[in-house]
């Protein structure tokens, strides 16, 4: 028969055996990362309270050595633990129900939170919040099923990397719609304006359809292939408010656009002021406005520095834009149909000045946009700080 207890069996001590399960070398490094960008990572464990800390400090998780644990989150009401984890980076001892009321607490005082977990235990807490991550490799199929992201390799450095590549989707989506409005306003402009002042018809159907195959790579290959700004790891979080669509950023766009409208608004006029024919006139304000689709690519790619300064930095479809560009231009001026089927007629040298002076000018009120309009973007802090 079995003992009535394990002391009742005749041990003799051999020794102890101690199991670590040591965080993984590029762990410190990625939680650096996050303190850079503002991410506040917070660790839910029921381990002991004084392993929770040997590992934090291990990592380099927080300066902060207290750590609270489940019995004292129990004791403390809603406003008291909300108090009590602005001071607090460590939590342990923690029940399934206690981690789920933290996810809780963080979500209900205006945080977003994401939450890595990998036992049934962490479930709950991973359905409840804004981002669920569960461990992929070693994770239950519990967790998995709650969780809305699942890492293929348990490496939370992945985390970090996502955040990162999140950032740079979220700038290029941004850059995206402030050329999408600045661009379309000039195309506007020189469809109503032209009619509402009694003016020939300027742009032709056949203009705007040459002027959208370049409009719309742009935004869907070219502003999309981006790389990542500088410093795009050392600005904090936007808001959760934050739109590509509020009024700063479409002002912005706005602004953008009408100073190139009324620029080549202006050029047409003096043109047809100075008895340029209405083809000839046409033909240097339509060559302009398609070397402005390049202009206003290359002042939308980062606000922190002028326009022409962006052409060095690296984009492959950059270049295939602007020989697309180029070969467009040149069917135009050098192929007698097309130019006959588009209402053109060429201008000579004198034309290739006056499109030079526009776009100097269309240059020059980008310029004072991006100088003036800092506060009406908000993609990360102030331009002058990356």
């Amino acid at each position: 028969p079995w003992p009535k207890s394990q002391h009742d069996f005749d041990f003799d001590f051999l020794g102890l055996v101690a199991l670590a399960d040591p965080p993984r070398p590029e762990v410190p490094a990625a939680l650096a990362e996050c303190r850079r960008a503002g991410v506040r990572v917070i660790m839910m464990t029921g381990d002991h309270p004084a392993t929770a800390r040997a590992i934090a400090q291990q990592v380099g998780l927080s300066d902060r050595p207290d750590v609270i644990t489940g019995a004292e989150l129990e004791a403390l009401d809603d406003a008291a633990l909300h108090e009590r984890l602005r001071h607090v980076d460590l939590c342990a001892r923690l029940k399934p129900e206690h981690k789920l009321r933290l996810v809780q607490r963080l979500r209900a005082s205006g945080e977003v939170v994401a939450m890595t977990g990998d036992g049934v235990n962490d479930a709950p807490a991973l359905k409840a919040a804004d981002v669920g991550i569960a461990m992929g490799e070693r994770g239950t199929d519990v967790a998995r099923e709650a969780a809305a992201l699942v890492l293929l390799d348990d490496s939370f450095a992945r985390i970090v990397a996502a955040i990162r590549q999140g950032r740079r989707i979220d700038s290029n989506i941004r850059k995206a719609v402030r050329f999408t409005f600045a661009v379309h306003i000039p195309i506007i402009a020189l469809v109503l304006g032209p009619t509402l002042l009694q003016w020939p018809a300027f742009l032709l159907p056949v203009h705007i359809v040459l002027l959208q195959l370049l409009i719309d790579p742009t935004c869907a290959v070219v502003l999309e292939a981006e790389p990542e700004d500088s410093g795009i790891m050392d600005r904090p979080p936007r808001p959760v408010s934050d739109s590509p669509f509020a009024i700063g950023p479409l002002a912005y766009s706005v602004l953008q656009g009408l100073g190139v409208a009324a620029v080549l608004l202006a050029g047409q006029a003096w043109l047809v002021a100075q008895g340029w024919s209405s083809a000839q006139s046409r033909t240097v304000v339509f060559c302009t406005l398609v070397l402005c689709v390049m202009l206003l690519i290359l002042a939308n790619r980062d606000l922190s520095r002028p326009a022409l300064l962006g052409v060095a930095a690296p984009n492959p479809w950059l270049w295939r834009m602007a020989v697309a560009m180029g070969l467009l231009l040149a069917a135009v001026l050098g192929m007698a149909w097309l130019r006959e089927l588009m209402g053109m007629a060429l201008a000579g040298a004198e034309g290739l000045w006056v499109a030079a002076g526009l776009l100097a000018l269309c240059m020059v009120w980008l310029e004072l946009v991006r100088l003036a309009g800092r506060q009406l973007v908000r993609n990360g802090p102030p331009l002058d700080a990356r």
